[in-house]
């Protein structure tokens, strides 16, 4: 009998191992490739084995991996000025991870409130659909009862309105409401994109109220729509931001973004992390930063956008039993199936095809944002051997 595997049951692991990772290729331990259009959900955005992050992240070993916040840490204010020089904010707190990240938000934007003396407003209105991360906090936020059943009681503070209904948003603030907390397009709720009207309405909202606008661009960021951050293309700008996922390209790194206003109430000792922020991270979202804002480079993630959609949006007319829908922006593409989400990606993946699954029954397509024209024409034809084979397999249980 084998012998159970020492780890949680936590995750239904598909039965690959890789063995290393060159651009948008991933080669198992027995040699076979993949294209990876997962990108370990929106992670490793300048593509596996990056050269020049490689050598950042080398050159910093050789220095120092860890120093504690307990002392000033160039690196941290080098990448905070560089994101504050390409966004709304004027603060940064850099954490490990996007719940981390999204912890850091939900916290600035109640000590926001609490500093200007009003301690009773810290709920935050979210949507149906969300996804914020895993912790009590971020669980209770995106409030999806899958993630929530058997952690005992839900966090208190979310109150949870329909995604793009703004007669519900305005229904739903109260004395207590502190801000207004949305993804600019919903991942894990199955690549659905805010409109740019409902966008500019919460802005408008948060203004009129005295409330903030947090954004979630932890899937959305750091170039996946073919702009630095998504909701750059409503034109709204938020109040605080968090980010993760791809500002690391594959190192865990997360950060927090905030206008000093919003910041203000963060005060030394109101919060902190141990290894946030260390050396490593920063010489590697660096690195990535230098990526992906080179010239041209943005555009380019838009000039292949362009043939992903015209070629998906061929597929769902050639395999309607198969594709019901293509959404999404940028390199932040889904396909709602048709047919149950498990046998697409289970067809793709036998296409030697990578993509992560989403609700809505929709598969989403992150590929890293250095995929070339070229390599998103093999994925299509790769998703469109898929498509036959599932449309075979139907003809034949029905003939």
């Amino acid at each position: 009998m084998a012998q159970a595997a020492p780890l949680y049951d936590t995750y239904s692991r598909a039965p690959l191992r890789f063995e290393r990772g060159e651009g948008v290729w991933l080669i198992t331990e027995g040699g076979e490739r993949y294209l990876d259009f997962g990108a370990g959900v929106a992670v490793t955005s300048v593509g596996h084995g990056n050269p020049h992050v490689v050598e950042a992240l080398k050159a910093q070993a050789d220095k120092v991996w860890h120093l504690s916040n307990i002392y000033e840490i160039p690196g941290q204010e080098a990448l905070a000025k560089r994101l504050t020089d390409v966004t709304f904010a004027d603060k940064v707190f850099f954490t490990n991870s996007g719940a981390e990240a999204l912890e850091c938000a939900i916290k600035t934007a109640r000590r926001y409130q609490y500093s200007k003396g009003h301690p009773e407003r810290f709920h935050i209105i979210t949507f149906e659909g969300a996804f914020h991360g895993r912790t009590l906090a971020t669980i209770a936020a995106g409030g999806q009862e899958k993630y929530l059943e058997g952690f005992g009681p839900k966090a208190p503070g979310f109150d949870q309105v329909p995604f793009g209904d703004i007669e519900a948003v305005r229904a739903a603030i109260t004395d207590e409401t502190a801000g207004i907390l949305i993804e600019p397009v919903q991942g894990e709720g199955g690549i659905r994109p805010a409109t740019h009207e409902f966008m500019k309405a919460l802005r408008q909202i948060c203004d009129e109220k005295g409330l903030l606008l947090i954004l979630d661009e932890v899937q959305s960021g750091v170039g996946r729509t073919g702009k630095l951050f998504a909701h750059e293309w409503s034109g709204v700008t938020p109040d605080i931001m968090a980010v993760a996922k791809g500002i690391g390209g594959g190192f865990p790194l997360g950060a927090c973004l905030a206008t000093a206003d919003a910041a203000s109430g963060m005060k030394a000792g109101t919060h902190g992390s141990t290894y946030g922020g260390n050396p490593l991270a920063m010489a590697v979202g660096s690195a990535v930063l230098d990526v992906i804002l080179a010239e041209g480079f943005l555009q380019h993630v838009r000039d292949v956008a362009l043939v992903f959609r015209q070629g998906l949006a061929s597929l769902k007319d050639r395999y309607p039993d198969v594709i019901e829908d293509v959404r999404g922006e940028g390199l932040m593409l889904g396909i709602k199936a048709a047919v149950p989400s498990s046998d697409l990606l289970q067809a793709i993946r036998a296409a030697h095809l990578l993509a992560i699954p989403a609700g809505e029954n929709v598969i989403r397509l992150l590929p890293p944002l250095v995929v070339t024209a070229e390599e998103a024409r093999e994925g299509l034809a790769r998703v469109e051997r898929a498509a036959e084979s599932i449309r075979a397999a139907k003809t034949k249980k029905t003939a």
